[in-house]
This record gives C-alpha cells, sequence and structure tokens, in this order.
C-alpha cells in the first residue's frame, strides 16, 4: 500500500495513528490525504493532506437551487472547485 485517501480528515487522523501503530511512517512508507481542510488537519503530525472545497459558496448554491426547485425548475447539477492542500503527509 503507497497512499490512503480517506473521506474526512477526522478519519485520516485516526489513519495516521493506526498506520504509527503499525510501524509504517507517514509519509516514507504511506502518504496519507484527507477531505476537508478541516483544523484537525493542520493539527495532525505530520500534518495532514487535504482537500478544500468552498463550503459558503456550496450553501449558497444549494439554498439558490432549492428555492428554483420550489419555485418549478428542473433540478440542476453543479460542479464547484476544489483545492488540494499539500502538507506533509503525502
Amino acid at each position: 500500500m503507497d497512499a490512503v485517501f480517506v473521506a474526512s480528515d477526522l478519519r485520516a487522523a485516526g489513519a495516521l495513528e493506526v498506520l504509527r501503530g503499525d510501524g509504517r511512517r507517514v509519509p516514507e512508507d504511506v502518504a496519507v490525504g484527507g477531505f476537508d481542510d478541516s483544523a484537525v488537519a493542520g493539527r495532525c503530525r505530520p500534518a495532514l493532506t487535504t482537500i478544500r472545497r468552498p463550503l459558503s459558496r456550496i450553501s449558497g448554491e444549494m439554498a439558490r437551487l432549492l428555492l428554483a426547485m420550489i419555485d418549478g425548475d428542473s433540478p440542476a447539477g453543479m460542479i464547484l472547485p476544489t483545492v488540494l492542500v499539500r502538507r506533509e503527509s503525502a
């Protein structure tokens, strides 16, 4: 196993602990990545590489699309930009 990508930073922090307990070094032996860019990501050792998503824009677009559907518009999809935040774990 070369790398682990975990669905949240909190779970990725747990993966760091499990890997450390198994004697594996991060990132030398296994790279670890998370998702959310939460405060946990910066406090992990090593600091966690993660994906940042635009939460305030997601919330605003979700409300706008919901109101449009209430007004009779068809459901719509949208792709919003994300950012890879490189830190020490990958």
